[in-house]
């Protein structure tokens, strides 16, 4: 028996059906260790050393592979064929060694770039030894990543309140959508106009011709900058006379696109599926690991995360013939397409994304897939197919036209494209966000040199510049990919990292830095530059491909990072919060401090009339104060919204919505402790307005009276649910958004809209979330599971709470510190905070002492029980401050 590793249960049970009853494929459910987040988990004085804690839900896990391999013929470990999949292999075979389960079986490590009968067998094959240059640019990439984010991130706590992490492609990707904010922001528009002019042939054939020169000098798109000069062109060409002075008609072919890489494929599925990189990678990743279809799971796409564009050649002779039968041969070109990319990585020797089996249309497979599966494997297949199919032949044409009066010689141009024959477009044509089709197929009329043209109407239009375009999530990873910035495995998990640090918002699919995120790039860009630079960072992931190339020592390149890095962090130890806050106080002048329309100070405090706004940090972070506090109060949030910056009701944290029509009262939008909150009406009679938290991912700014009513009335009944009957409701609870049945509460994901979710979606969610089962003990309530008590036995969990995430344990509940992430503590670290708070716990016992000794003074006298008591309580004062302090 040959026991099989990959990641996935869904991947494992493809796969052993193909292998048979000789092998046990085993799901390691992804990574099964990581570095502890605390400190010496990478130790640079001991040449980097690393300590790995394995998963508390992969224990069990681990302890069944190593069971199987025990008793085992040979162990085959066969993750993903990319940097992550080789670790994964390493991690397990490490830990198998560790749990010496290996008794000298045959060790081997396949790869395969999809999961269909015939590539698996194949790879069976071809085994080979882990690859320890892959295992090397992981150890590498991970040891950096903890090296940055454990060491910047508590610099960002002490000197920037508020601030949340850093990290070391997280902060450069932030810096891009902040430098593309503060471009905005600067942007001074200006007027220019067009001029152009409606043309008929002696045959009666209309065409617009554009101004583009005038007495000898040409005119370009800018300019003509004042209504004056437009209206001089315009008369003058309104009685002119009109002369072609030349044709020229040049052929020109399109060629097709490359199939998808991870980037081009979440750039395109954004554009045209409205997809997040995230969802994208996940529905990917079903396709990749298997769909039941005729009663078979089979992979439909090849492996999803890679840099390469070629595709096999069994791959490319099954797109032609496709061609050929759907769309005739003249769509075949005569010589296959060979694509090729300049080497990066190791990942440019997978293939493209494509179907597995390219004959597989996807009308043929819609019904075996949830929609927006099919959606997607119907854009993988267009792009495939496209790429291997004839240029489309296009005809450029451009017509020069000379228009003279009195003395002036003035020159038009008119335009054309026409496509003679379309092929690859009839298929697939690329989204672009800015994309312009207005010349593409538009004919001209037939003209020759020398043929006079009548005039039909001159007109000019007015325009503004506009400044450069907010990121999309599809633009921003096209940007990084560009600049070398992040790699295939990274971009998605890097933008959602952005999004849950409240980094920045999505208004209309385009990245909108929040203000926490600009002052945490102002931070880094102040104070180390040098670790935010787009080529600094590019370099290191070139450094990290020559470690996957067996080109450079991993070790070296920590040493040369560390070196300096350790001088930058020492260099802000002396340096006070006040520096700081000064410092972005005048990086972000533009932001927080915008001119106004009158030209007036915006500095000037609105409030008192003589204070000078600047930016303060408090308790929750920044905000803008005035110089004359405590005598001038006034405050509001750093960015101005709308203008309203002399509103003082605005300013301090309240604005209001409107009025709700059914109750008549006030509904406002406020600051609080916990986060932006709306509010109908005001205390009244000791009772509490009703209230209701944002959800996550809804800027403040784009609440709207109506948004508000809707999202105060909550919980709103979905529908019932098909089986039982029950009403499904949808409302935001203390954890966040939430759709219930019953007893049965499932917290909304990222993309799904409490005001908006269906009662399919919400019926996934319950239906899911019952798979999933109660957690054991009160422990699992609210909160993730960590594991055992070591000695005491029971569930630990980390849970959200009020004042921050704590761990709790029976009655014990330890709040975690602020250097320690609630996504990744440890089981160790938990225990310890559990022992430390449970040490306090003897103060209690003291309090119960002076409780059962009051009724024995009731016999003394009126004055004898007063300082008896005065001196019981003193005592049990005592005992608990000393009880405290062993605790601590």
């Amino acid at each position: 028996m040959q026991v099989v590793i990959v990641e996935s249960p869904a991947k494992a049970k493809t796969i052993n059906k193909y292998l048979g009853p000789d092998y046990e494929v085993i799901a390691s459910y992804g990574h099964v260790r990581d570095l502890p987040a605390k400190d010496g988990s990478v130790d640079p004085e001991q040449d980097f050393h690393m300590l790995w804690d394995v998963d508390p839900k992969s224990q069990k896990r681990l302890s069944d592979i190593a069971r199987a391999v025990r008793e085992a013929d040979g162990l085959i470990l066969a993750t993903d064929p990319d940097r992550e999949g080789e670790a994964i292999s390493w991690h397990v075979l490490e830990v198998l060694k560790e749990k010496k389960a290996l008794k000298g079986q045959p060790i081997s490590r396949v790869v395969f770039n999809a999961i269909t009968k015939q590539a698996v067998l194949e790879a069976m094959k071809h085994p080979r030894h882990i690859d320890d240059a892959l295992v090397d640019a992981y150890l590498a990439r991970r040891a950096l990543d903890y090296l940055v984010g454990f060491n910047l991130s508590p610099v960002l706590w002490r000197k920037l309140p508020g601030a949340r992490s850093a990290g070391r492609v997280q902060s450069v990707a932030l810096r891009l959508v902040c430098d593309r904010e503060r471009e905005i922001e600067v942007f001074v528009k200006r007027e220019y106009w067009s001029i152009a002019a409606t043309l008929a042939t002696p045959r009666g054939e209309t065409f617009e011709a554009r101004l583009v020169g005038a007495d000898g000098e040409k005119i370009g798109r800018l300019d003509v900058g004042t209504a004056d000069q437009a209206a001089a062109f315009r008369k003058a060409l309104e009685t002119s006379d009109y002369k072609v002075r030349s044709v020229e008609a040049k052929p020109g072919r399109r060629h097709p696109y490359p199939p998808f890489t991870t980037s081009t494929l979440q750039q395109e599925a954004s554009r045209k599926l409205g997809l997040a990189p995230a969802q994208t990678m996940r529905i990917a990743q079903r396709l990749y690991e298997g769909i039941d279809v005729g009663g078979e799971t089979v992979g439909l796409i090849t492996y999803m995360r890679t840099d390469g564009v070629d595709m096999a050649p069994e791959a490319i002779a099954s797109a032609r013939s496709v061609i050929g039968r759907e769309y005739g041969e003249r769509y075949v070109p005569a010589a296959p397409r060979k694509y090729t990319v300049k080497a990066k990585n190791a990942q440019e020797a997978h293939e493209a994304i494509r179907p597995t089996d390219i004959a597989r249309l996807p009308k043929d497979v819609a019904r075996q897939l949830e929609p927006e599966q099919a959606k997607l494997y119907e854009l993988i297949w267009l792009r495939t197919v496209a790429s291997q199919m004839e240029s489309a032949e296009l005809e450029r044409t451009t017509v020069d036209i000379d228009a003279k009066v009195d003395a002036r010689a003035l020159e038009l141009r008119a335009t054309g494209t026409v496509i003679k024959f379309d092929g690859f477009l009839t298929l697939y044509r690329e989204g672009r966000d800015d994309e312009d089709e207005d010349e593409e197929n538009r004919r001209l009329p037939a003209m020759s040199a020398g043929e006079s043209l009548a005039n039909k109407g001159v007109k000019a239009d007015q325009h503004f510049t506009e400044p450069p375009p907010r990121y999309s999530e599809a633009s921003l990873v096209k940007r990084m990919e560009e600049l070398g910035i992040g790699r295939p495995s990274t971009y998605a998990s890097v933008l959602a990292v952005l999004r849950d640090r409240e980094y920045v918002r999505l208004d209309k699919r385009r990245l909108v830095p929040e203000d926490k995120g600009r002052l945490v790039t102002a931070f880094l860009e102040s104070f180390f530059e040098r670790y935010v630079e787009y080529d600094f960072t590019a370099d290191l992931e070139a450094k990290l491909d020559q470690i996957s190339a067996g080109e450079l020592d991993f070790k070296q390149v920590l040493r040369d990072f560390w070196r300096d890095f350790t001088a930058a962090i020492g260099e802000t130890k002396d340096l006070r919060v006040s520096e700081v806050i000064s410092a972005l106080d005048e990086m972000l002048t533009a932001h927080i401090f915008p001119p106004k329309e009158d030209g007036s100070d915006p500095r000037l405090c609105p409030h008192c009339g003589t204070g000078r706004l600047s930016l303060k940090v408090g308790k929750f972070g920044a905000f803008i104060g005035c110089s004359n506090y405590p005598e001038c109060k006034y405050t509001r949030p750093l960015a101005v919204q709308n203008g309203d910056s002399d509103n003082p009701s605005e300013a301090n944290g309240t604005r209001v919505l409107g009025t709700d029509p059914a109750t008549g009262l006030e509904v406002t939008i406020r600051d609080g402790r916990f986060g932006t909150y709306l509010q109908l009406g005001e205390a009244k009679d000791g009772e509490k307005p009703k209230r209701s938290s944002l959800p996550k991912g809804l800027a403040p700014a784009d609440v709207d009276l109506e948004t508000a009513l809707a999202l105060l009335s909550l919980p709103r009944d979905i529908g019932r649910h098909p089986d039982t009957g029950e009403p499904i409701l949808a409302g935001i609870g203390k954890f966040g958004p939430y759709v219930q049945h019953g007893k049965t509460y499932a917290n909304l994901e990222a993309d799904d809209d409490v005001l908006a979710i269906g009662l399919n979606r919400a019926v996934a969610l319950i239906a899911d979330k019952q798979n999933k089962g109660p957690g054991r003990g009160r422990g699992a309530v609210g909160g993730r599971e960590l594991g055992e008590h070591p000695s005491l036995g029971g569930p630990i969990t980390v849970r959200p709470g009020r004042f921050g995430a704590y761990v709790n344990h029976g009655k014990v509940n330890a709040t975690l510190p602020k250097d320690v992430d609630p996504e990744t503590v440890t089981l160790d670290k938990a225990v310890e905070l559990i022992t430390a708070k449970a040490g306090s716990a003897p103060a209690k016992p003291a309090r119960r002492a002076a409780s059962t000794a009051k009724p024995a003074a009731k016999t003394a006298t009126k004055k004898a029980p007063t300082k008896a008591a005065a001196k019981t309580a003193t005592k049990s004062a005592a005992t608990k401050k000393a009880a405290g302090a062993k605790g601590k």
